[in-house]
């Protein structure tokens, strides 16, 4: 029998927790952090929950949080449709549903020996931010790290006040650009791509990750392709049409893979001839 102790254990029954705090990032994005389900966190950089709101529905988040703060989940979303509106719109103390942790992780533990090379674009910043946390935690088990991130704007970079404090940090380099700013703005103007070719990377051994828009993705993939990266040691975060988190629905196939359920990270190998197929 299916029971209800069943479909919990498979993560299909969300758990409420309580809302700590919820903080605006930008015009559209915010931050929630809510109490871990049983009092305690177990996931892995670029793992992501199911974030259900009663009465509205579900939606897959990235968790943005650093994985050792286990009392608690921090995801960070931006508002694109009546479940992410709602959750900008939560309190504290209110109650949001989650279920998780799903997914596939950043490799870490395989790039230690290695230099990291870390791509993000706007909201993709997030899903990285866990493995940034980590990769300082352990700096010395790493090589080189660079972090290039990329925004349309000043007014949607994330995280700004992390950003400057890692890039005060010895032992990691870090570098923002925005696509237009305005006379206010004195940091570097054009998409991040651009940053690749300038950064310290020994391309035989090195290990990218990278998160943002599938366009600016594939452009940065042919940009370390090109400077000599394997793809097999690059790792996308693929983010695509997910909607139950247990490959059940078949809403985020993508060839005979299942994002929810394979990915969301994925070697670039594993997924370029599935990318190069243009949908119908």
């Amino acid at each position: 029998m299916f029971t209800a102790e069943r479909a919990a254990g498979a993560g299909m029954v969300p758990v409420p927790c309580r809302v700590l705090r919820r903080s605006r990032e930008t015009a559209d994005c915010c931050t929630l952090v809510v109490e871990a389900p049983g009092g305690a966190a177990d996931f892995l950089p670029g793992q992501f929950n199911m974030l259900y709101l009663f009465g509205v529905g579900e939606v897959p988040i990235s968790i943005s949080g650093d994985h050792r703060q286990r009392d608690r989940l921090v995801h960070t979303t931006r508002a694109v449709g009546p479940v992410t509106q709602a959750i900008q719109e939560l309190r504290r103390g209110d109650s949001v549903g989650v279920r998780g942790p799903f997914g596939s992780a950043w490799p870490l533990q395989q790039a230690q020996g290695r230099d990291v090379l870390i791509i993000g674009g706007g909201l993709g910043l997030a899903p990285l931010r866990p493995a940034i946390y980590a990769l300082l935690r352990q700096r010395r088990r790493y090589g080189n790290i660079t972090v290039l991130y990329g925004a349309r704007s000043p007014e949607e970079l994330l995280f700004r006040r992390e950003l400057s404090l890692w890039r005060e940090r010895r032992g990691i380099h870090v570098e923002v650009t925005v696509d237009c700013a305005g006379r206010g703005w004195h940091g570097r103007v054009g998409v991040v791509t651009r940053l690749i070719p300038q950064c310290r990377f020994d391309p035989a051994s090195a290990v990218a990750l990278i998160c943002g828009p599938e366009t600016m993705m594939q452009y940065a993939v042919g940009e370390l392709l090109a400077a000599g990266l394997g793809a097999d040691n690059v790792y996308l975060s693929m983010e695509r049409n997910m909607k139950c988190a247990l490959g059940l629905c078949g809403h985020c196939q993508l060839g005979p893979l299942f994002v929810c359920r394979d990915g969301p990270v994925l070697s670039y190998a594993r997924v370029e001839r599935l990318l190069a197929t243009r949908e119908l």
